[in-house]
């Protein structure tokens, strides 16, 4: 494979990067340096003064308007490179990424904080076939790891503790505040870029060795090996690369685990296509998805029965319509997603700033025919843009990619 037959893989690829901090700028400017064109980028974040030393991307004027950082570094990777095609995602990557979107990327590279965040990376990039590379920074200390389905899971790794430790977050300006209040030195620019050059350096690895295949669209790795002239180039996945600048070392350890009975690695294919979007009210999508299966079940030479039930799972979410105290009976309507109860809760007045842990919230997990609201659109419900839906007709499982309107 020659030089200019890769550079037109990499210009061609399509990258999401998760995060838009000090890490993610350095992966961002180097991307873009090495010919990326098409990128993604998400964060929920502001510019804070407090970025302004560690992010190359970021200036005081943009913290001092208090701009989104994805919107700021989508304006500054296009000064860089007008013929960048940059996308913009301005969420929590937990809720607010379709799955149909993460599958049209041939890595994703994650620039995040906390086991959360990463766990819900891998658990997209495992559902789509999708390699991803995780970078973390702390001090004066990095490490990079790469994951790939069938070959290496972030959650398979973590162990016990770890998926215990999950709810904890902390974003970086967080962190940064601690320190600084210990009087220890914060995350530094050096770290940021040292890190961020490897996170770079090995997604393009997942690009250049990187297959899909024509009946799924699943990205495969070949054999994690390539080379360039007569150099044999290996990647870390697989492995953890941890680098300490206090003592000028790096170390390669084994970081491999892939557990057959993990539910979090589960490839969700086949991928099949719908006239449903995210604006189609639910009881419309039921029906739709009710015609739809019987067809693709006659498709497969199975027998298409009468009377069949639909279902549609929330695999991320709950949807939450109403709470009410734990002393009384009184409901208070919600009718939001089960990660926007907290916000609507702190608004109502008549909850007097209680606690979550003093209400009842009613959720809903499936949603069939007797849905009391179908009039919500999947939107309401809190599925995102080009998400893939898991749909369950007969006991079958079906996924199912939403179209977006916009």
């Amino acid at each position: 494979m020659s030089i200019d037959i890769r550079q037109n893989q990499v210009s061609a690829a399509h990258v999401m990067v998760v995060g838009c901090g000090a890490l993610g700028n350095e992966v961002l400017k180097n991307l873009v340096l090495m010919g990326v064109t098409h990128i993604v980028v998400v964060d929920f974040d502001i510019v804070e003064m407090g970025n302004l030393t560690r992010c190359v991307l970021f200036r005081k004027s943009d913290a001092e308007r208090k701009r989104l950082k994805v919107e700021v570094v989508a304006e500054r990777v296009h000064d860089m490179n007008p013929n960048m095609d940059v996308k913009t995602i301005c969420g929590d990557i937990a809720y607010d990424v379709g799955l149909g979107l993460i599958r049209q990327m041939d890595v994703v590279i994650g620039c995040v904080d906390s086991r959360w965040a990463r766990f819900c990376i891998n658990r997209l990039c495992m559902r789509a076939g999708i390699p991803w590379v995780d970078g973390g920074i702390d001090g004066l200390e990095g490490t990079v790891r790469v994951f790939a389905p069938g070959k290496n899971c972030y959650a398979c790794n973590l162990g016990p503790e770890g998926l215990k430790d999950l709810a904890r977050r902390m974003p970086c300006s967080g962190i940064i505040r601690r320190q600084e209040q210990a009087g220890s030195a914060p995350t530094t620019s050096i770290i940021a870029s040292i890190i961020g050059a490897i996170e770079v350096q090995e997604g393009l690895k997942m690009i250049i060795t990187g297959v899909r295949s024509q009946e799924t669209g699943v990205r495969r790795q070949e054999t994690g090996v390539w080379r360039q002239g007569d150099k044999e180039m290996t990647s870390l996945c697989g492995k953890m690369m941890y680098y300490d600048g206090e003592h000028m070392t790096v170390r390669i350890a084994g970081y491999q685990a892939y557990d057959d009975e993990c539910p979090e690695h589960e490839l969700w294919t086949p991928v099949r296509q719908s006239a449903v979007s995210d604006t189609t009210p639910v009881g419309e999508a039921l029906r739709k998805w009710k015609e739809e299966s019987g067809k693709w079940k006659e498709e497969s030479g199975k027998r298409k029965e009468d009377g069949r039930r639909i279902m549609l799972r929330l695999t991320n979410d709950c949807f939450v319509d109403y709470v009410s105290r734990r002393d009384n009976d009184e409901r208070v309507t919600m009718m939001v997603p089960g990660r926007s109860v907290a916000d609507r809760v702190a608004g109502e007045k008549s909850l007097d700033g209680l606690p979550l842990s003093a209400l009842y919230q009613h959720e809903y997990h499936h949603i069939d025919t007797g849905f009391p609201y179908p009039s919500l659109t999947l939107a309401q419900l809190g599925i995102p843009q080009h998400d893939i839906v898991q749909v369950t007709a007969d006991g079958e499982d079906y996924y199912i990619e939403v179209k977006s309107e916009k």
